[in-house]
């Protein structure tokens, strides 16, 4: 131990150093499940040394190899802060005498969406990042993902086949394992008895329901009690972006997260493994991250991953992108997810377009979630690549009316500077992307609470309590989420239209603007569908011809999903913000609708609907002083209820 720097030292076992970090907030509860799992690296912790004193700042990990790791722990007075990124806590270790990781730079940020970095799996995983003979074995996995991803993305049949009544391309679970999985000489044996048609005495091996056959959806080997389910699909699309702008979207952090925020919750970048150094280029760039994703709504569950991400340049116009999760490599406690080779390759194509053939394949737990939306989920039409084409081209868009260098004008005639019309987009940027990862979204993040109502309907409505966080782009105090999900017998189309047209707002469902009637005051076209918009809405008082109220919203929909986002903003701050203020200083309570088709299909004006409904406001101090908290759940079910059931009868009479 002597030469270290270090005095005095103490020996403790690996339950007591994963007590240790625990108590230092390094872990959280893993649903009950053991916490010992943080400290079963790979190497396999066989002793823990620790310095002695009134505080510790390093523990020695000894593993089976013999390797010795040196950990720093930094955290408030026993431990100093690295908080060159967004003030987090930050781990460095690494094995003695050698080189410190490549620094996060040029990859956004090292954590967005509120990630909480502090736990010991985290700190294992980056334990493990220090250690040379994890890093080589990242490096394999990755070179091995993507060499699968190529191949998945370029196969045709038998591997994959196109279901016709979805349009939809499926892999073929036979042909997969045949191609990349281990298949011993008995499951040959089966294969070939299908392929000849000899399997009529075997159980059947079909666990697909065809109606909604949307992705793979073979069973692997359970894994202790949990059922897991495989999801696999592939779709293809022309984006109008070049192909290092898009790889430069995947590969930051910041850029990726806001993007595909409707998709992703929370993530991080534990670190990066390699890297050319030079900004903006990201050819053999290989890091490790941490993510949940989820669907719009609180009631399917969210999917959380450790995955290596690994960029590479094929050709002078070809990239790949590709994800693969790393819980085989580390033992954590069980996420019931994992993301098998999954991500895009990126072809350039003339005029500044990309030809995109993206992949997702995972294994995944789908018993907790909703009855209502098993459908959805369980045939991977939720989690699919087609949703991931459809974002990517919403954010081109996006991106193409934001840029896009031309005057606005008001419905009354009244002039939109430029900067006026960009601070307008970001703030609906950023509303709409508060509303996914707070309002609907079921992350971790989300403490959300069933509504103790005995009541009927009240089993599917979630609220979560939220605090001023010093934001200025929030109210202060506390606020409240409360959401919920239904089934309408409506087209997705229909409800779409229905929730987006101002006309209907006052006359139908929102209680807040009743008896105000509600006019576009001006709008910016996202797309060539008119319905995909941003929106300034404003009310006049007939009598003093005043404005009462401005409403921000956002209306979307494509292929996949539909969203109506909307929040209230005073006179003033409007002003200011189309005369090109800092949206940054706008506080608001995005509230708004997330429409999914009730069954996997593409068609947007055929079958039902399922419709989120989350509002989010303020809780004043004279709420919390008047009502008890039992009235106050009595009045959420009630408001909610009220516009659902006002949604219903508006729709039946649009009929």
């Amino acid at each position: 131990m002597a030469g270290r720097g270090m005095t005095s030292h103490t020996h403790v076992s690996s339950t007591e150093a994963n007590d240790y970090l625990t108590n230092m907030n390094y872990s959280e509860n893993f649903d009950g499940e053991t916490s010992n799992h943080e400290l079963q690296h790979v190497e396999k912790f066989v002793g823990v040394s620790a310095a002695s004193g009134s505080s510790i700042n390093k523990i020695q990990l000894y593993c089976e190899s013999g390797l010795e790791l040196w950990v720093d722990l930094k955290i408030d007075s026993h431990l100093q802060y690295n908080s060159d990124h967004m003030g987090m806590p930050r781990l460095t270790a690494s094995p003695q005498g050698s080189s410190p990781q490549v620094p996060l730079s040029d990859f956004g940020t090292e954590t967005l969406g509120g990630f909480n970095n502090q736990r010991a799996s985290d700190l294992i995983m980056s334990v493990s990042l220090g250690t040379e003979i994890d890093r080589l074995r990242i490096s394999e996995l990755a070179s091995k993902a993507m060499e699968e991803l190529v191949k998945l993305a370029f196969a045709r049949e038998p591997l994959w086949k196109v279901d016709t009544a979805s349009n939809t391309e499926i892999l073929s679970d036979i042909e997969y394992m045949r191609e990349f999985g281990d298949m011993n000489a008995t499951l040959m044996e089966i294969v070939k008895m299908v392929e000849v048609r000899e399997s009529q005495s075997l159980p059947s091996l079909d666990m697909n329901n065809s109606e909604f056959s949307i992705g793979s959806q073979y069973k692997p080997k359970e894994v202790g009690p949990k059922p897991v389910s495989s999801e696999a699909s592939r779709e293809i699309g022309l984006v109008r972006m070049n192909p290092s702008s898009i790889v430069q979207l995947l590969m930051n952090l910041r850029q990726w997260s806001q993007a595909f925020s409707n998709i992703v919750s929370r993530a991080a970048i534990v670190g990066v493994l390699s890297s050319t150094g030079v900004q903006g280029n990201y050819d053999g760039t290989l890091q490790v991250m941490t993510a949940e994703f989820h669907a719009p709504t609180p009631l399917v569950p969210t999917r959380e991953s450790y995955f290596a991400r690994y960029c590479k340049r094929l050709s002078s116009d070809t990239w790949v992108v590709v994800d693969v999760s790393l819980e085989k490599l580390f033992q954590f406690p069980s996420r019931n997810f994992r993301r098998q080779p999954s991500g895009c390759l990126i072809q350039e194509m003339p005029n500044g377009w990309s030809n995109v053939i993206w992949v997702e394949h995972v294994e995944v737990d789908n018993s907790l979630v909703n009855n209502m939306f098993e459908p959805l989920v369980s045939s991977g039409f939720a989690f699919c690549a087609k949703r991931r084409v459809a974002t990517l081209i919403r954010q081109c868009q996006w991106l193409e009316t934001t840029m896009a260098r031309r005057t606005s004008f008001s419905t009354d005639g009244g002039f939109i500077t430029q900067q006026g019309r960009r601070s307008v987009l970001k703030l609906s940027e950023r509303m709409v992307r508060s509303f996914f990862s707070e309002n609907i979204s079921a992350c971790s993040e989300n403490k959300w609470m069933s509504l103790p109502l005995p009541t009927s309907g009240a089993e599917n409505i979630r609220i979560s309590m939220k605090s001023g966080t010093g934001d200025p782009g929030r109210p202060p105090g506390t606020t409240v989420v409360f959401a919920t999900s239904i089934y309408h017998p409506f087209s997705r189309k229909k409800v779409f239209s229905f929730l987006r047209d101002e006309k209907f707002r006052s006359e139908w469902w929102d209680m807040l603007a009743f008896q105000h009637e509600f006019h576009e005051y001006a709008y910016f076209t996202i797309g060539e569908n008119p319905g995909n918009r941003v929106s300034i809405l404003r009310s006049m008082n007939d009598k003093t011809n005043e404005v009462e109220i401005f409403y921000l919203q956002a209306s979307y929909t494509d292929s996949m999903e539909s969203y109506v986002v909307y929040a209230p903003i005073d006179a003033c701050a409007m002003t200011d913000l189309i005369n090109g203020g800092n949206p940054d200083y706008v506080a608001i309570l995005p509230s708004g609708f997330s429409i999914l088709p009730d069954k996997p299909t593409y068609q947007d004006e055929t079958g039902g609907s399922l419709l989120t409904i989350a509002f989010h406001i303020a809780l004043g101090a004279s709420t919390e002083e008047h009502m008890s908290p039992h009235q106050y759940l009595n009045v959420v079910h009630r408001i909610l209820e009220t516009t659902m059931s006002s949604i219903k009868e508006g729709l039946e009479f649009m009929i």
